[in-house]
Formats: C-alpha cells, structure tokens, sequence
C-alpha cells in the first residue's frame, strides 16, 4: 500500500513560503518505507551535512532540520517516534501514551535511510522495519500513522510541518493531527 502527502507548515512563514515538502509512505508487511522530499529554495535553510563517519544515535534531533515519523497501533495507547537528520543521525523512541514514558526504543539498533541534495532538492529515504517493534502482539496490526517535519531557518527559527495541525500549538504527539 503506497500513499503520497504535502506536508504543511504550523504558521506558514514568508521566508519559507517557496518551499515544498513532499511524503511518500508504502507499507509492507514487514517494514515501512518513506520518502521525504523538500523542494525550492533550501538555502534559507540550517540543514545538517551528511556525517564523514557513521550515522549516531542522537537525542534533541527535533531541535533542528529533523524528518520524523510518529507510528502506533490503532487499539494502543503506546507508540514510537522516529527522528532522521540530514547528517544521517536518528533515533526511534517508544513512549507508553501521550508524551509518556519516552525512552530510545532498544529493538531498533539501526535505521536504513538514503539521503540526495541538490541545491534545490533535499530527499531523504527510511527503512523502518516493524518487526521489531510490533513483535508478536499482532501479525498485521491497523496502524496510525503521523508524518512530520521540523525545518530550521538559518536565523534558527524552526517551522513545524505536518500533514495537518488540529490543535492551538504545533503538536505532532497529537494523535488526530
């Protein structure tokens, strides 16, 4: 199952009024797959390099240029947040409900990902298996699934991109946004 989405900003700025973000979302059996896109104008953007050496486990992506991905099983109130900088660094938290119990989620290790620049072209590519974090509980669970983005301006200004903002704040822990 393939699915494709714009992502939009919280508060558009004028600054970042020429970009686009793109999201291409396939789910199989055993491992999401998505693809971020951001097209236009990317130096107005602080966007991490690719990392000479291996990609880290990092906390505090979100602070900056960070793609993330919010994945839960539709009768849970548990889920895992994942965050993917441009320089390659990630993490995958499991939280128990709503912006509870976060810790680095220990069945993810690593995280496949692909990463293309061009001046004005950013698109970054995830691999996140589902065995590992669905384990046995369901053999084809229904998921929900959030699509997000953090764009941070050279001014260090952040904008926070979504496929919808339901509440008075950018909130992407929100389960109906």
């Amino acid at each position: 199952m393939a699915s494709a989405y714009r992502l939009l900003p919280f508060h558009p700025a004028p600054a970042l009024a020429d970009l686009r973000l793109h999201v291409g979302v396939q789910l199989e059996t055993a491992e999401l797959r998505i693809h971020y896109r951001l097209e236009g104008p990317l130096h107005r953007l602080a966007i991490p390099a690719s990392r000479s050496g291996p990609p880290q486990r990092r906390d505090g992506l979100w602070q900056a240029t960070c793609f993330e991905a919010f994945i839960a099983q539709a009768d849970r109130p548990s889920y895992w947040e994942i965050n993917l900088s441009p320089s390659g660094d990630w993490n995958v938290y499991q939280l128990d409900g709503y912006r509870e119990g976060l810790r680095p989620e220990a069945a993810i290790q690593a995280l496949a990902w692909t990463a293309q620049r061009s001046p004005q072209q950013l698109q970054l590519g995830l691999c996140v298996p589902l065995a590992p974090l669905m384990g046995e509980r369901q053999a084809s669970p229904v998921l929900e699934l959030g699509i997000t983005a953090v764009l941070q301006e050279r001014n260090g200004c952040c904008s926070y991109w979504a496929i919808r903002h339901t509440g008075p704040e950018a909130d992407f822990h929100r389960r109906d946004s």
